[in-house]
């Protein structure tokens, strides 16, 4: 583990990210995608989460990218916005290994020191023994929900578990006005007086 090194992704990642997540969508469950989306399509996301100042990591071992991480918005309405929705995806050849640990805790920090105020896991085939479902009680997420029998991949039905982890202080304070999502939704309100 001690020669990953955990940075901020680029569009020079791209091809990488893309055949990780392929390989996730054709052979797991972790996504309810059914089709392994294009490289374009992966560099449409990765755009729009970069240009949200969103929180988006690469692990990279040897020069070769192991896994990713993101943080993107739970929900587009704005009262969501002190909240982000987490994704973390491992290579084949790298799982067991110790990297989405690392990516994870990487994500946790940078979505801390954005100010966000909780992290939602929204996690595909979400047992007991799922290797996300461990991940994320490891790091301190909490379960709050479940919804049963609500993909249906690969043959059967899965259940979707959704996990949180609080930040910041939570509900328990108010709104950083210092804070990445207040900052951006300032100016988006500024930018609507414009028009």
């Amino acid at each position: 583990m001690s020669n990953i090194a955990i940075r901020a992704a680029t569009a020079a990642d791209l091809d990488r990210i893309t055949e990780i997540y392929a390989d996730a969508v054709t052979h797991g469950t972790a996504s309810y995608e059914l089709e392994p989306p294009s490289l374009a399509e992966m560099g449409n996301r990765f755009d729009s989460l970069t240009a949200g100042s969103f929180p988006y990591l690469v692990a990279e071992k040897d020069g070769i990218v192991q896994g990713y991480a993101y943080a993107g918005p739970f929900r587009p309405r704005p009262a969501y916005r002190f909240i982000v929705e987490d994704s973390v995806y491992v290579a084949p050849e790298a799982k067991g290994q110790g990297v989405g640990r690392l990516l994870m805790q990487a994500l946790v920090e940078a979505a801390r020191a954005s100010g966000f105020r909780q992290i939602i896991a929204v996690i595909g085939d979400g047992h007991a023994d799922s290797a996300s479902v461990r991940l994320h009680e490891k790091l301190g997420f909490r379960h709050s929900g479940c919804l049963e029998g609500s993909g249906y991949k690969h043959g059967r039905w899965l259940d979707t578990v959704f996990m949180q982890l609080t930040l910041n202080g939570g509900a328990a304070l108010p709104p950083d006005p210092d804070s990445l999502p207040e900052r951006k939704f300032r100016e988006g309100l500024k930018g609507e007086l414009k028009n």
